[in-house]
């Protein structure tokens, strides 16, 4: 009897042993699952249909033949924030589908089985530049990553990073608490911000190896917005009303080859005193001559946001948009488990509207607005915006 219990303890230690051994990633990444047998689907059985998922907003479902996976109890002992959307008992809600729609949809469009092909999908993480990275944001101490995207609410949104960073002090000397406290323009300071471009100076040949890490272990979102919209909104910020820096390195640029001023004035000052005023036209033509980015990649302020942050090669956690700010912003920081502790500053009440397309593009010829569709199509088929038919058919 001794011995028997002696063997079917020594064999339970070998079978815990054999666990632990194949299961190891899991136990070091502090995260693993679970299984339990389903009692109701998950997710609704008809969220794709025809290969194809609904609409985010419609969310009606039909009946489909399609299996569900076996739902996943979740346990997560480390930094990464549980957003794998699975769900045990009750049904998910309409944010947490709607982030499940759009993370999936960039999966499909990424996927080598996908018919839609665009400079650099099949690009690996690694063949991607140390400077083409300078707009990944990360926050050690809540293990978060952040990828910036110029006029899609960047600026509060890097105040929320720098009050979670703590990377800067108020003038009582301690750190600020409030993301609205901290003045915009030091927002965009990059010395406050620790992005993996920084990592190669930082850490040497450690520094793929640790950005691998992150890029497993933490929590990383960015927030998108219409592409034609985001255009819209780039001119109005930085060409209809003076600003010198970009006046200088793109204004004048415009002006001398797309309106025919063979010598622009010297400064956006002298300009608008002038009456020399940049045209929205003048901004399209310089975004679809071959020569603009012959010479330099787009400035970030008009550059395609999957060329920012690179959803093809970084398979983000939470995706939010512009048009849906406040619901997403709440539904982020809940899931963080910051609601109580951050205070998202409140939205700019000039902030261009989508339904200002159609006066903007008046004097846009079809053709160009077509070949600008082109241009930024990856944006417009990977973060689920409409193709703008009404603009491109007329």
């Amino acid at each position: 009897m001794l011995k028997q219990l002696q063997f079917f303890l020594l064999l339970g230690t070998l079978f815990i042993m054999f666990f632990i051994i194949v299961h190891w990633d899991d136990v070091r990444d502090g995260t693993f699952y679970l299984h339990v047998a389903p009692s109701s689907p998950a997710f609704p059985t008809n969220m794709m249909s025809s290969g194809h998922w609904i609409s985010e907003d419609s969310f009606l479902w039909k009946e489909s033949s399609r299996s569900v996976k076996p739902n996943l109890t979740i346990i997560t002992t480390h930094l990464k924030h549980d957003l794998t959307q699975t769900f045990t008992q009750s049904s998910p809600t309409h944010l947490e589908l709607r982030q499940a729609h759009r993370r999936h949809l960039i999966r499909e469009l990424c996927s080598a089985n996908s018919s839609f092909n665009f400079p650099g999908k099949f690009k690996t993480f690694d063949q991607i530049p140390s400077k083409a990275l300078d707009h990944l944001i990360v926050d050690d101490h809540h293990g978060v990553i952040y990828c910036f995207v110029p006029k899609v609410a960047c600026t509060n949104w890097k105040r929320v990073m720098i009050v979670l960073s703590q990377s800067l002090k108020a003038p009582d000397g301690a750190p600020y608490l409030d993301p609205l406290d901290i003045p915009s323009a030091l927002s965009h300071n990059a010395t406050l911000h620790l992005t993996f471009n920084k990592f190669w100076k930082l850490f040497g040949r450690f520094s793929r190896p640790l950005m691998h890490h992150k890029l497993k272990n933490y929590t990383k979102f960015l927030f998108v917005r219409d592409p034609f919209v985001r255009l819209i909104s780039a001119f109005r910020n930085k060409f209809a009303l003076p600003n010198e820096d970009f006046y200088r390195q793109f204004g004048s640029v415009m002006l001398h080859r797309y309106a025919n001023i063979s010598k622009p004035p010297d400064s956006a000052q002298e300009a608008f005193a002038a009456g020399i005023r940049l045209s929205f036209t003048h901004f399209i033509k310089y975004l679809l001559d071959p020569q603009t980015e012959e010479e330099k990649p787009f400035n970030e302020h008009w550059q395609q946001m999957y060329r920012l942050c690179h959803p093809c090669q970084i398979e983000y956690d939470f995706v939010g948009k512009l048009e849906t700010l406040d619901e997403d912003t709440e539904h982020l920081l809940k899931i963080l488990g910051m609601e109580n502790q951050v205070r998202f500053p409140p939205g700019y009440r000039n902030r261009t509207a989508a339904n200002w397309e159609r006066d903007w593009f008046t004097n846009i010829s079809v053709a160009d607005r077509r070949e600008l569709y082109n241009l930024y199509e990856a944006d417009f088929r990977l973060f689920g915006y409409d193709k703008p038919e009404t603009l491109l058919d007329e």
